[in-house]
Order: structure tokens, then sequence, then C-alpha cells
């Protein structure tokens, strides 16, 4: 994986986008208060992170020690391998010193809290240069695994306090990784039901290929990694007491476009179960009308209708379009 000695500026930022490649930023938020407590221990990031009241409860998801800190799965997929509650980040981070010192702690996490309105003093003091109107988030936790999984966002990710250790794989590579269930998900999207770390070849052999194309990164408190849009990755926190702040954002995504998830799972009700013969046709119509040249370039403006340029109204018509085709 590419790394880069930073923090690095608005440029370097913008080639790094345009390569569409994984790369680790070295040093990126070195110089934040945050991770200037945490190298000072995990009592003084604990002591950081709670001189300010907090606005709100948070959410946290906690696993047995049996579990051996990965979030995932029971054996029959019927549910989920740990439990969720709500309560006082400051109670949080009491519980999660406490677990320090536990010779088989449970796994627990606060994950993708919103930072601006939970603690707004850090937010002040704690901002990314590269991506100054994207809303921040944090995550917290102790040694925990979280399963191999993609966003559909462009991401930056900063450690705070603690090692993360990054495997990504490319988009390409999904056929390797065997997502899991749409259904039941430990965060709203389907994970990989491999264990990267264990994987099982009988059951996944696919997996062998992916793993030649993963790409490892481990980040230090002050480090940074970039992620591309719909890269698959996995995380470890390697520490006790771990702390990440990440950014997602979507560029270039016309106001109004539909949710690309959502229209996944309608061409998964309209496609997949077709006959053969008929998914062929079909997807001969998806390469002209979505993935290939513009289908409307033989139309004389007026008559391009739904295949125009896009706009907030054109994708009201469109929805407009579905709802009636859906009764």
């Amino acid at each position: 994986m590419a790394e880069l000695s930073g923090p690095i500026g608005d440029d370097q930022f913008v080639a790094l986008r345009a390569a569409i490649r994984p790369a680790v930023l070295r040093g990126q938020v070195a110089d934040w208060p945050v991770v200037a407590a945490a190298r000072a221990g995990d009592a003084a990031i604990v002591a950081y992170l709670s001189r300010e009241p907090t606005t709100r409860p948070v959410g946290a998801i906690a696993a047995a020690p049996s579990e051996k800190g990965r979030f995932f799965y029971t054996p029959d997929l019927t549910r989920l391998n740990f439990v969720r509650g709500s309560g006082r980040l400051e109670t949080f981070l009491d519980d999660l010193l406490s677990a320090a010192t536990m010779p088989d702690p449970p796994a627990m996490a606060v994950q993708s809290e919103e930072i601006a309105s939970l603690l707004p003093a850090f937010a002040r003091e704690n901002r990314l240069a590269l991506l100054p109107e994207v809303t921040a988030r944090i995550w917290i936790g102790n040694r925990i695994r979280v399963g191999v999984h993609y966003d559909a966002k462009e991401n930056v990710a900063c450690c705070v306090a603690g090692r993360r250790r990054f495997t990504l794989y490319p988009p390409d590579q999904i056929g390797g990784l065997y997502p899991g269930p749409f259904e039941l998900t430990p965060a709203g999207i389907p994970v990989s039901m491999v264990d990267p770390f264990a994987p099982d070849l009988e059951r996944f052999p696919r997996f062998a290929e992916a793993a030649r194309h993963a790409e490892v990164a481990t980040l230090e408190p002050g480090d940074a990694i970039y992620i591309p849009y719909g890269w698959w990755h996995g995380v470890e926190s390697l520490d006790p007491v771990s702390i990440l702040v990440n950014y997602w954002w979507t560029p270039g995504q016309p106001d109004g476009i539909g949710s690309p998830y959502e229209g996944l799972l309608h061409a998964l009700l309209a496609f997949r179960h077709l006959p053969d013969d008929q998914r062929a046709v079909w997807r001969e119509m998806l390469e002209y009308y979505i993935f290939g040249d513009d289908p409307s370039a033989h139309l004389p403006d007026h008559a391009k209708g739904i295949l125009g340029p896009p706009s907030p109204e054109r994708f009201a018509q469109m929805r407009s379009a579905i709802r009636q085709a859906l009764g």
C-alpha cells in the first residue's frame, strides 16, 4: 500500500484520490490535541474525552470474552454475537479503562458517533484540514475486530489512540469475500463471511485469490488512511484503548440521486430469478442504459425524458414513475 508522509495538502490529496488506490498518510493528524493526550496514556485520553459533558447518550455494543473481540454472527447465522445498549459516554469510558486491566475482557465499542453534536469542544480542537465540510465520527473500543465490509463512500480514517490494522480488498474481489445475508447485518450492509485470520478454504475456496490482492497497513496514533469508494476493508484494534475518527463523503453524486444500495435491492427483485435467457437480455439492457455510453445521444433534447441530464426534477420524475410501477 502506498504511504505518504503527512500532513499532505489539498493538491496531493486530489492526486491521491484520482489514483483510486488506498494509501496511508503518516502523521496526518499528529498535531491533534487528542493524539497528544493519547500518547500520555490511557487514563489521559479518557480524561481528555471526559472533560466536557456529553450532550446526549451514545449507542454501544458488547460481546462476550469467548468471541475474542470479533463482532460477527452466531454460528447458525440466526442472530448477531453481540448485544446493543445505550448510555453516557463517560460511563462507557470508565468501563473501558476497567476492561483494560482484565486478562480476558469482553469486546466493547462505541461506533460512528457524530462528534460535533456529542463533543463540541473536541470537534473544534481536532479538525482535518483536507475535509473541512465533512462530518467527523468517532469510534471507541478495546481489542476488537470488525468484519470485512465496504462503504458506498470515500473514507479518511484517522488513528487517534491505540494502533489499528486495516486489511483492504479491491471491489472486484467481492466473489472471493463471500458476502453474508442482507436481512441480518452487523451494521446495515452485508459483511464477508470469511474470517481472514482463519479462513476455511474448503467452505470459501475463492478467498485464496482475494487474499492475494489484500493490502495491509498498521496505523499508529496520528496516522490516517484513505479508503476509496467501495473498497472492502476489515479493521482490527490492537490495543486496550483504541480511538478512531473518520470522515465519509460521496463527491460527484448529483443532488436528488437515488441510493445505489436500494437500486441493488430492486435489481435483485427484478432480475436475479429470471430464466437465464431473459437475464442475458437484461444484462445487455443494463450495459446499454446504465453502464455504457450516453443512451440518449441520438435523441433531440426535448425527447430525452428521463434519459436526459441529471437534475433533482428529473430524479423526482423517475421516483414518481417507479412508485406507479410498483403500485
